[in-house]
């Protein structure tokens, strides 16, 4: 069974209000993991084997993130699991980007 996670990072009380070196650092962490991936604006899509798989992957995140002095830090996860077929991000966005066109003809 493959897992869909969505995962939004959000460091709180550093020196900027830019976030993107620290969310940087995040997805070269899932990359090393060898999750797939797919960055947004607001969040980053994961595909994982398992639950645990994203959340040790979360958790090195979170460490890492501290490490660079993070004081504090927001972690909001989503999980996709569908039990009645196998499920992928690409399966995702090709369904929903179907019925996308067919509204649009």
């Amino acid at each position: 069974m493959r897992v869909l996670a969505f995962i939004r990072v959000v460091p709180v009380g550093t020196e900027t209000a830019s976030i993107s070196s620290y969310v940087a650092e995040a997805v070269k962490i899932l990359e090393s993991a060898g999750l797939k991936y797919e960055v947004t604006p607001f969040g980053t899509a994961v595909e994982a084997g398992s639950i645990r798989e994203v959340a040790e992957a979360v958790e090195r995140v979170a460490e890492r993130l501290r490490v660079m002095g993070v004081p504090r830090l927001l972690i909001d996860i989503s999980f996709d699991l569908r039990y009645d077929k196998e499920i992928t991000l690409d399966y995702k966005v090709r369904s929903l980007l179907s019925k996308v066109e067919k509204v649009s003809t």
